[in-house]
């Protein structure tokens, strides 16, 4: 990351946009569960619609991807491995408030999921394929995905990164649905929560971050001067 990019980091405009917009996906995701909770039992009809398309017997290449992405992105790995390996990867690449804030957004997120299942308590689908935890709303998978999604286009400002992080959360609200283990508006809920925790993180851990940013350009900087006395 370059001066500029480090200037970027400390400009309290995007990161007061960011932190805004992570605060009205959260808003928007508690108001679907709102809506969900007074609406009673009976799910949308874009659920019951979506949730048909797959009644019949699972094609079992999709049902072994469908459980697959049950195992990654959930459980012990979602909850333990993946954020700490995650966070691991960017201490060691001298990143250490970035890794901060992955587990800071890893662990909020993951928090944040579980007050609003506990707060609305929807009920799964009835013809769900696995053994699953209390509360479909909102799907904690999705929301993991979307967490990690959005701390990756973070972080690594690349046009790349944001298309396979937007693949990644389609694949995973995908798979959820197809396990009929959530409701497709569950899904939608989910990836509000893990995208509004981590930009809401993001603007928090916003200077903190610039501090590495700062280090590495000085190293990088420190390098190419050593590089170049070389070469004369």
């Amino acid at each position: 990351m370059d001066a500029s990019a480090v200037d970027d980091v400390l400009d309290t405009r995007p990161q007061r946009s960011r932190a805004t917009v992570g605060v009205v996906l959260i808003a928007l995701a508690c108001a679907l569960g709102a809506w969900v909770f007074f609406r009673g039992p009976s799910p949308f009809a874009v659920d019951v619609w979506w949730n048909q398309l797959f009644a019949s017997a699972p094609s079992q290449p999709l049902l072994v991807f469908a459980i697959a992405m049950d195992t990654v992105g959930g459980h012990l790995t979602a909850v333990l491995i993946v954020p700490v390996l995650g966070a691991l990867a960017l201490f060691l690449s001298r990143r250490r408030w970035s890794a901060l804030y992955f587990l800071t957004a890893s662990v909020g997120s993951a928090l944040l999921v579980q007050v609003v299942k506990h707060t609305f308590g929807r009920a799964r689908p009835e013809d769900i394929l696995i053994v699953s935890d209390y509360g479909s709303f909102p799907s904690g998978h999705t929301a993991n995905a979307a967490t990690i999604a959005v701390v990756a286009a973070v972080l690594f400002p690349h046009l790349w990164v944001r298309i396979v992080g937007v693949a990644w959360v389609v694949l995973m609200a995908f798979s959820r649905t197809y396990l009929h283990a959530h409701w497709l508006s569950d899904t939608a809920g989910g990836a509000l929560i893990g995208a509004g925790a981590a930009l809401i993180l993001a603007a928090a851990f916003s200077r903190l971050r610039a501090r590495d940013e700062d280090r590495l350009a000085i190293r990088r900087g420190r390098k190419a001067d050593a590089g170049s006395a070389v070469e004369s």
